[in-house]
């Protein structure tokens, strides 16, 4: 069997907690390697370690840090075979969508690399007698990312990158479920140059989140995931003074509007819901057509395209979509199933009972859809995170409009639609972080920021972009004067003024 161990010190360290979670193979339902999971001390080791290595590492001037993130970059190009096969063994996810978690990554990456331009100061002379100001952005320190299963290459890279660019340390505790590609990520940043120390991974579970929470040295937190631990991770963070911004849940919606192209909806639908088996926090699980006449027309196309998905292991190249990533959560998602049915929701296609020949143990589960969904159902309410679309009917775009604001989630929506007006009118006010038209998982690209709203985010800053580097930096402004003498007059007596 084999363990994963830890990366620390720009070594692979064995644990020494004695406490290993499984880590499966999707396709198969087998266990294919132990992962360690380290204790509070382990942890605490580990930060020691990049706290000695953060001053020499902020010390670096800006463009030999972006050198080795173009380094990196390349590194990853080159191995991008082997590293999206060994993220889609362990996650489930196919191997063309393996590739686009990586690129996605990449893609901040590259943004990172402009540091040098992005962290520059503002300057300004003589803003009094004799006086210049300016600013500086500055490392925090140590930070440290913990991170989901859904996009074990993408979301570290999201951290890691800005985090590294701008000067700092950095601790990533991946998820435990398939934490085999990020330690390969770590190992790639060596080879480009990386000093050991500034980046180390930590294996954990909750002992090692809260270790993180708790550690002095730690000044700043990522963490994307579920809702209730985005809360606790920054309700317990910021309370030990650390800046905090975690990213929770998401319930999507897709508003398609009579005008709309309905077969362009269904192709991007097909994607948008199924697509890594729903298991992405940018998914669209639920769609509103507005109107009677659009949702029949919407049913009545979408039945052909979801009994044409193909499910298939993650290494099938024909496939649309994979397994989900363990048994718990397979379960989990038949649960939410039985609980719409349960509720009253009309259960148009059932994707429980799926088997895929071959592989009857894999943790597989076929696509499943739903009709009269209503907005009070628990169902609807909580986010599901697997290959379920939901349909809510709207009588008008308000009320669509309605039932994305007052959800409890706001991290993204969409409106289909060839009104601008409307479109335009429907972006500026609808209550959800970021908008699509026409657009169905409105991820902005690296050099924007990523990040919702309500129990989407918590924090003050969003994900990459120059929302990352203010999270990840912080400003120190100086005042300077060189005067001629030294002679002191009344006026040093009272606050200082540009008058």
């Amino acid at each position: 069997m084999r363990d994963i161990d830890h990366f620390i010190g720009g070594v692979s360290v064995a644990g020494t907690s004695g406490r290993f979670g499984d880590v499966f193979d999707p396709n198969t339902g087998r266990v294919q390697a132990r992962v360690q999971l380290a204790t509070a001390a382990e942890l605490d080791a580990a930060v020691a370690v990049a706290a000695q290595a953060q001053p020499a590492w902020a010390a670096t001037n800006p463009q030999r840090r972006a050198r080795v993130l173009f380094e990196f970059k390349r590194l990853v190009e080159r191995d991008i075979e082997g590293l999206a096969e060994l993220l889609s063994s362990e996650h489930g996810k196919v191997i063309a969508d393996s590739k686009g978690d990586i690129q996605r990554g990449l893609e901040v990456i590259e943004f990172a690399c402009g540091i040098p331009h992005l962290i520059k100061g503002e300057f300004t002379h003589g803003a009094g007698p004799g006086i210049d100001i300016y600013s500086m952005r500055l490392p925090l320190g140590v930070g440290a990312g913990i991170t989901p299963f859904n996009f074990p290459g993408m979301i570290p890279m999201w951290m890691f990158g800005v985090a590294l660019a701008c000067g700092n340390s950095f601790i990533l505790k991946p998820s435990e479920r398939d934490p085999s590609l990020p330690v390969e990520l770590a190992k790639l940043l060596m080879e480009a140059g990386l000093p050991a120390g500034v980046l180390n991974v930590v294996h954990g579970d909750k002992e090692v989140v809260d270790a993180i929470l708790d550690n002095r040295s730690i000044k700043a937190v990522s963490f994307v995931g579920s809702s209730d631990i985005a809360h606790h991770v920054y309700s317990r963070g910021t309370a030990n003074g650390k800046r905090v911004q975690a990213m929770g849940g998401a319930k999507n919606h897709g508003i398609v509007m009579p005008d709309a192209d309905i077969d362009q909806v269904v192709a991007d639908l097909s994607g948008a819901a199924f697509g890594s088996a729903g298991e992405r926090c940018m998914a669209l699980p639920v769609v509103v057509p507005v109107g009677e006449g659009t949702a029949a027309t919407l049913r009545e196309k979408l039945l052909p395209a979801i009994a044409g998905l193909r499910i298939g292991v993650s290494t099938d190249r024909d496939a649309h979509y994979g397994p989900v990533v363990n048994a718990a959560h397979r379960a989990r998602i038949e649960d939410y199933i039985q609980m719409g049915v349960d509720e009253g929701a009309e259960l148009v296609v059932d994707g429980r009972g799926f088997a895929l020949q071959g592989h009857e143990e894999g943790f597989f589960i076929g696509p499943t859809l739903f009709d009269h969904v209503r907005a009070n159902m628990r169902s609807y309410q909580e986010e599901i995170f697997g290959p379920v679309l939901q349909i809510v009917r709207a009588e008008t775009l308000a009320h669509a409009t309605a039932l994305a604001s007052d959800h409890q989630y706001g991290n993204g929506v969409a409106i289909f639609t060839r009104n601008g007006a409307a479109a335009r009118d429907f972006a500026a006010n609808v209550e959800v972080g970021m908008v699509g038209v026409n657009v169905p998982i409105p991820v902005p690209v690296a050099y924007h920021s990523f990040g919702g709203w309500k129990r989407s985010g918590f924090g003050d800053h969003n994900q990459h972009g120059m929302e990352g580097v203010r999270f990840w930096t912080r400003v120190k402004t100086v005042t300077q004067r060189w005067p001629a003498g030294g002679v002191l007059d009344d006026s040093s007596f009272v606050i200082p003024t540009m008058a």
